[in-house]
């Protein structure tokens, strides 16, 4: 058995690594144990092979992500805008419509100046009414204890697909909505697979409006991760370990015991857990997991994402006063967004395949499929857009260590029953620390949860509880 040590993390994203270097500031001993053969979670990055840097899972960070910002300065990592100057493409019922980007997100459809689409007058001002009325319901949530949001229970077991249609018919007023259950940044999934109350609550705790994809990481975010296990790699006192995926995590009056699948043993004073909250369904808690807790983790399951990339030899949408952001309905995409620094190189669109169709798309052969992603490409941005350097799908759903992405979701009537039941006295979406067992990872964040901003606060959180666990007696 390794000597015992003070903190053992498990997890080696983001959130696990920022804990790691809290503990590690505060003199504490750290090992951090990963089941992958490399660290950073859904933060990776990749070479193309046109020698493009891209980020295979999240990229992006907000206006007011200052935690984020604050990590790459201390990092020295740089950072630039989000390209959103000119017009962008919103294709709607077989027609591509270039409009220019409302100033503020509430006034917009899905960030368009609605005034300036060429779209049927009644089905805009009924779009419109729609998006004031759930404004209306997301200021009303309770954003720490969202199961005392007033007439919460009915909220909790409606879904998102049932209250639109309580408002109206028309699928252009329903679009925003159904956009933000699949590719808003706590998306993935369907509007009848989640409450309208759980999507009221995402936009209360990570609001579109605050312009959560404000800017990029020079280099990529991936970057950022590897630089954290190399600076955690360099000190006295902590220890990464790759590959050891976790089986049990025991407790006694002394610590705890974390077993990884291979048999080996770790003792350590408390521990961290730091994965999506599926995942600590693998592992096998002894005291177990309270009733509540566990059917928590049974009704959050992750989002289904598909990342794709597509680099080109020059941002050729730019020199057309386009912005590279599209927005609609077409079969494969229904979002694509310039990933490109402002000097063009390496010029890139990002887009992807979310919630069914994420599945649905991704069990056709590649070429199928790879053909579905140019067309609609060239649908968004003309002929060029079918014929980029290389065209690179991550398919979250595949990885067996996340098993989805942005983040997980919480199935209808959950925060009113077992959210509720096995929430932590202070709220929020983590569930009560488990005896010397801490919870980490973004989907615990009370803000930002689904972000690089909510991985980096749960992280901090959890390392800061770390002093009172220390003592904590097991549970019965």
């Amino acid at each position: 058995m390794p000597s015992p040590i003070d903190v053992l993390i498990v997890g080696a994203g983001l959130s696990g690594l920022v804990a790691a270097r809290r503990l590690l500031a505060e003199g504490l001993t750290v090992r951090v144990l990963e089941a992958r053969e490399r660290v950073g979670g859904r933060m990776v990055s990749a070479t193309t092979a046109d020698g493009s840097v891209v980020d295979l899972g999240g990229q992006w960070g907000g206006a007011s992500h200052h935690r984020f910002e604050a990590l790459l300065k201390e990092l020295g990592i740089g950072r630039f805008p989000s390209h959103y100057g000119g017009k962008g493409v919103f294709h709607w019922r077989g027609r591509r419509l270039e409009a220019p980007l409302a100033h503020h997100f509430a006034d917009s459809l899905l960030f368009f100046e609605p005034q300036a689409l060429d779209l049927p007058p009644a089905e805009l001002t009924a779009t419109s009414a729609l998006q004031r009325a759930f404004a209306a319901l997301v200021a009303q949530v309770d954003p720490r204890q969202p199961w005392r949001t007033p007439d919460a229970e009915r909220l909790d077991r409606l879904t998102v697909a049932q209250w639109a249609a309580q408002h109206t018919n028309l699928p252009l007023a329903q679009l925003p909505l159904d956009w933000l259950c699949r590719l808003g940044g706590s998306g993935g999934f369907e509007p009848w697979e989640a409450s309208i109350l759980h999507l009221a609550w995402t936009q209360a705790v990570a609001p579109q409006a605050e312009t959560p994809e404000a800017w990029l990481v020079r280099g990529g975010a991936g970057a950022v991760a590897q630089r954290l296990a190399a600076e955690l790699a360099a000190q006295a006192g902590a220890s990464l370990q790759l590959g050891r995926a976790v089986h049990t995590i025991a407790q006694d009056h002394q610590g705890v015991s974390v077993v990884e699948r291979t048999g080996q043993t770790h003792r350590a004073r408390a521990a961290i857990v730091a994965v999506p909250p599926p995942q600590r369904l693998a592992i096998q808690f002894d005291p177990p997991l309270p009733p509540a807790h566990r059917a928590l983790l049974q009704r959050s399951p992750m989002g289904a994402m598909t990342k794709i990339l597509a680099s080109y030899a020059r941002p050729f949408w730019r020199d057309r006063g386009l912005n590279g952001l599209g927005i609609g309905d077409r079969p494969a995409l229904e979002l694509t967004a310039d990933s490109g620094p402002p000097e063009g190189q390496p010029a890139l669109i990002a887009s992807f395949l979310a919630g069914e169709r994420a599945l649905s798309l991704g069990a056709l052969p590649a070429p199928q499929r790879r053909q579905l992603i140019l067309d609609d490409l060239a649908a968004y941005w003309g002929p060029e857009a079918a014929e980029p350097l290389d065209l690179v799908e991550q398919d979250w759903n595949a990885e067996p260590f996340s098993g989805g992405a942005f983040t997980s979701f919480l199935t209808p009537g959950t925060w009113t029953s077992h959210a509720r039941l096995a929430a932590n006295p202070q709220g929020g979406p983590a569930p009560a620390d488990h005896g010397r067992v801490l919870w980490a990872g973004t989907e615990v964040s009370p803000r930002w949860p689904g972000y690089f901003e909510g991985a980096i606060e749960a992280g901090e959180r959890a390392a800061s509880g770390i002093g009172a666990t220390l003592t904590a007696k097991p549970p019965p």
